[in-house]
This record gives structure tokens, C-alpha cells and sequence, in this order.
């Protein structure tokens, strides 16, 4: 019979994957979108203006699954490793609330006012993406930061009858380099992904003959 840890694992595992396939591309389309919003703000080509809407409904769609399965994680957090929230929230726990506090809920908030509002509100429409944009990349500071403490434990020290571990240095815990190391790798990571995606992407229409400028303009 299984073990019902590794099963916990492997469940973990299987859904953490998934989740990642979306996560890079909605870090890099997110910024690729902002720009081509702004461009169409500042000049009113409309190849900017069709760019903005053929890849902003990619993101919305790629966004939209991560963000279920990223909800999936959460729960998965408190059913399959509930014993280790409790020993380790005190230190883990203040990462995940802050990226829920400071980047989902800006990311969130813009992108409704970003999908809701005309063209006719475009610089409105514009500052949207770029909060949305800035969203996303906090989100992936203070995920990697709760990450961090995990594969390099900084600014903690457990109580004396080793029932739980306490944060005694917030300060350590943001700065740990294994952080900041991981958030410049990923970030990179997520840029080249999404040049390649969209490169595919457009080799495929210019492939098929539909050499449009959206395509011609993007790649």
C-alpha cells in the first residue's frame, strides 16, 4: 500500500507543476501587454490596440488558471500539511499574507478595472495593466521569500519544548540571499518563457500565411 506521505507529495507535487506551467507566462504577458497599452495611449495605432487585445485575452485566460490552481495549492497547504503550517506558520505564514495583502489583491483589483474598461478610458486602461503588472512580480517576491526560508532557514529559532518555530528577524528573512538569487533566476525565467510562447505563437500564423502586422509587430 501507498504511504499516505508520499501520496501528500505526490498530490502537492502534481498540482505545484501545473500551477507553474501558467505562473512564467502571466509574469512576462502582464509587463508585454502594460507596454502595448501604453503604446496605443501615446499614438493611437490601432496594431498597437489589436496587439493589447489578442495577447491581453491570453493572459486573461492563462491568469484565470493559475489562479485556480494556485487556490488549490492554498488548500493543499492546510489538508495534506497542516501538521507542518502549525510548526512552521509563525515564519512561513507572514510571506503568504503579504502577498496576499500587497500584490493579489492589487493584481486582482486592476485587472477587473483593466478587462471592464473601454478604449475610450485608455490611459486609465493603461495604468490598470501596469498595476496589474507590478502585482504579479510582488506576488513572486513574497512567494519565493516563504520558498527561501524553506531551502535556506534565516532569522528563526525554535521554542523551548520544540513544539513550533517562532520568526525572530524579519529583516534576515527578505533579505536571505537564496531569495533574492531564486527572484532574479525566475523572473529572467519568466521573461525568456514568454518571448519564446509568443515567438511559437507568431511562427505559427506567419506559417500559416497571416503575415498580419499584430504578428509581424510582436515578434
Amino acid at each position: 500500500m501507498i504511504e499516505l506521505l508520499l501520496l501528500s507529495r505526490l498530490q502537492f507535487a502534481i498540482t505545484a507543476a501545473f500551477h507553474f506551467i501558467f505562473v512564467p507566462l502571466t509574469l512576462g504577458l502582464a509587463l508585454l501587454v502594460a507596454v502595448m497599452e501604453t503604446m496605443y495611449y501615446r499614438n493611437k495605432d490601432e496594431t498597437w490596440r489589436k496587439m493589447a487585445d489578442f495577447w491581453g485575452n491570453i493572459f486573461k485566460i492563462n491568469f484565470a488558471i493559475g489562479l485556480v490552481s494556485g487556490i488549490t495549492l492554498t488548500f493543499q497547504l492546510g489538508t495534506n500539511w497542516g501538521a507542518y503550517a502549525e510548526f512552521m506558520g509563525d515564519v512561513f505564514g507572514p510571506p503568504l499574507a503579504m502577498e496576499a495583502l500587497f500584490a493579489f489583491f492589487l493584481e486582482g483589483t486592476f485587472l477587473g478595472a483593466w478587462i471592464f474598461l473601454g478604449h475610450n478610458r485608455q490611459k486609465l486602461k493603461a495604468f490598470s495593466m501596469w498595476m496589474v503588472a507590478l502585482g504579479t512580480n510582488i506576488s513572486s517576491l513574497w512567494i519565493i521569500t516563504a520558498n527561501g526560508f524553506m531551502q535556506h532557514p534565516v532569522g528563526y529559532e525554535m521554542v523551548a519544548d520544540g513544539s513550533k518555530v517562532v520568526m525572530t528577524d524579519f529583516i534576515a528573512l527578505i533579505t536571505n540571499g537564496y531569495v533574492w538569487y531564486m527572484l532574479i533566476h525566475t523572473l529572467l525565467a519568466a521573461y525568456l518563457l514568454t518571448s519564446f510562447v509568443i515567438m511559437g505563437i507568431c511562427a505559427y500564423h506567419f506559417l500559416k500565411g497571416n503575415n498580419n502586422e499584430v504578428f509581424k509587430k510582436i515578434f
